[in-house]
């Protein structure tokens, strides 16, 4: 029996990973994306590729991953113009609990099914499918077969936004921990220390996090270091985070001091380079 096709929105850095581990299971592909670039990577890889929703075939499933709370918007409101009813759309962007539930009710009463699934791990994870979902909402077992090649699934709830919401926690740590750890190897340079040396003793430590392991050695690299994930990415989440904690009442200073060092290396011109590039605020 043929998996069902799907439509799916989205193949940058992360979502071409998840999109190409859909065709190699089985799944009929369509991808849809504005950039030419991501399209000619589509034809590439065999994958049928197209610039817009209204371009692209009718789908039994639609999964999301846009960068943006208005990226979502506009896409939504793209594909109401045409018929969304018995679609399952699986919104697996950061895009933050109120954005997810406001275009998840316009999908609702326009007969879709919603699904909010946030993923995180990075580019890496996203190749090997082990990245890790929080997905909420009703009727996770039908899609069940799609998010298992992706990575594991981790049933949040029922409510559209719980899984934004644990996103949105997520995002507050690799927010901080990415800046501490430029703090860190910058000390060390400024103690006229071998930073390399430095990672390698500390890591393992008591002071050791996945984000120092992973984006340390990219921080002892050049701007130029490859991109799997933008400062503009941290500058839109850590917003988002923000956006959270004050609706939510909560107190967030070290969420505060993070974000204001993504927006310094932003506002430096480093807005479309890895986010490790942060260190270069100190």
């Amino acid at each position: 029996m043929s998996e069902p096709e799907v439509v799916f929105v989205g193949i940058g850095a992360i979502g071409r990973h998840m999109a190409r581990r859909l065709t190699t299971g089985g799944f009929p592909v369509t991808a849809v994306d504005p950039f030419p670039a991501a399209r000619e990577w589509a034809a590439g890889e065999g994958i049928a590729a197209v610039a817009s929703i209204s371009a692209a075939p009718r789908a039994r499933f639609v999964v999301v991953m846009v960068a943006t709370p208005d990226q979502l918007d506009t896409l939504v409101t793209e594909a109401l113009a045409g018929r969304v009813s018995g679609q399952t759309w699986i919104v697996m962007s950061t895009v933050g609990p109120e954005s997810v539930r406001q275009q998840g009710e316009r999908l609702a009463a326009a007969g879709a099914g919603v699904l909010d699934v946030p993923v995180t791990g990075g580019t890496a994870r996203a190749k090997t499918g082990e990245l890790t979902l929080f997905a909420s909402g009703t009727g996770i077992d039908t899609v069940r077969p799609i998010l298992e090649r992706f990575g594991t699934v981790r049933e949040v709830g029922a409510d559209i936004g719980a899984g934004q919401a644990i996103k949105v926690v997520n995002q507050h740590l690799c927010s901080v921990h990415i800046v501490a750890a430029a703090e860190a190897l910058a000390l060390a340079g400024r103690l006229g220390l071998d930073q390399h040396r430095v990672l390698s003793l500390v890591e393992q430590g008591a002071g050791g996090s996945w984000m120092l392991s992973d984006r340390g050695p990219r921080m002892l690299q050049g701007t130029d270091v490859e991109v799997t994930s933008t400062i503009g990415i941290f500058v839109k989440d850590s917003g988002l985070v923000a956006d959270a904690a004050r609706a939510s009442g909560a107190d967030t200073p070290l969420l505060d001091l993070a974000r204001r060092r993504y927006r310094q290396a932003a506002d430096a011109g480093l807005a479309t380079r890895d986010d490790s590039r942060v260190i270069e605020t100190y």
